[in-house]
């Protein structure tokens, strides 16, 4: 019985000297990183599709069952809108090829303007996809998650390719108004829609944004922990993402998540535990 957790990203100048090593070259950081949590979301290629020798480096720094959700490149999802993008989609998946079983799903993430009328264009997208893969579809337009005949539509597209759904759930975000600057900006940027719990295939991803006061965070979370608890006993093995607005405390929060559900399945797989940020001294 396994449950992954991790975060937006495997380094962050507030981790420094706290959760990875202060001096640790950025090279070595996803390897630190890994000690802590055993998923991580590949955000960084949405902006640009890394070389083959970066990825080279990611799956050198990673053990076979560390998970890597691996965003589509925004050329494809959102500037071409899944057509005529092949050529940036063949390169993207050649430079990924070294991850092999690390690359748990890639993630499409879609513009907010992708609406119900254009579920013909993903089906067709996901149609052309190579089977190799597992495919996690995030969408943001807010039909999908109001009109139950919309999410319905997207369903159907999703199972008829074996795709997940993967929900951001920023409902503990939105509750009341930002107390920091980082919560003003999460305000601004964040998709404000409900949260959806429902599972489509084995393995379920999700994306949760707290607030940077870590108890608001925790409590924000515990809805999630009777889901992921559920898809657990129903033989599922999820992916949970913890993100704030400052993600200053992100791996351990994700961590303090995983312990959570432990608690309440205690034949749940354990993470190990992670190498400490500064090297032990005898004196």
């Amino acid at each position: 019985m396994r449950l992954h957790v991790g975060c937006a990203m495997w380094t962050h100048a507030r981790w420094q000297g706290r959760f990875l090593p202060g001096q640790l070259p950025p090279g070595e950081r996803l390897r630190s990183y890994a000690t802590w949590c055993d998923a991580v979301e590949g955000n960084t290629t949405f902006y640009a599709t890394p070389t083959r020798a970066t990825v080279e480096s990611w799956a050198g720094q990673t053990a076979p069952d560390f998970r890597m959700v691996v965003k589509l490149p925004k050329p494809i999802t959102h500037e071409h809108r899944l057509t005529g993008a092949d050529e940036h989609l063949h390169a993207f998946l050649d430079a990924i090829e070294p991850l092999g079983p690390r690359a748990h799903a890639l993630w499409i993430q879609l513009p907010g303007s992708f609406s119900p009328a254009d579920l013909g264009t993903l089906s067709a997208f996901l149609h052309r996809l190579p089977r190799s893969h597992r495919y996690a579809v995030e969408v943001r337009h807010r039909a999908f998650f109001e009109d139950e005949r919309s999410e319905r539509l997207l369903e159907r597209v999703l199972a008829a390719a074996d795709a997940e759904w993967v929900p951001f759930d920023t409902t503990t975000l939105f509750q009341s108004p930002p107390t920091s600057d980082a919560e003003r900006d999460a305000w601004t940027k964040k998709p404000r829609v409900p949260r959806r719990t429902r599972a489509l295939t084995g393995h379920p991803i999700v994306r949760y944004l707290g607030r940077d006061a870590e108890a608001r965070t925790v409590e924000g979370w515990r809805p999630w922990l009777d889901v992921v608890t559920d898809w657990l006993r129903e033989g599922r093995s999820p992916t949970f993402f913890v993100h704030t607005p400052d993600n200053a405390d992100a791996p351990k929060l994700a961590r303090d998540f995983h312990e959570a559900v432990r608690a309440r399945l205690p034949a749940l797989t354990p993470l190990p535990e992670p190498e400490p940020a500064d090297p032990l001294t005898l004196f």
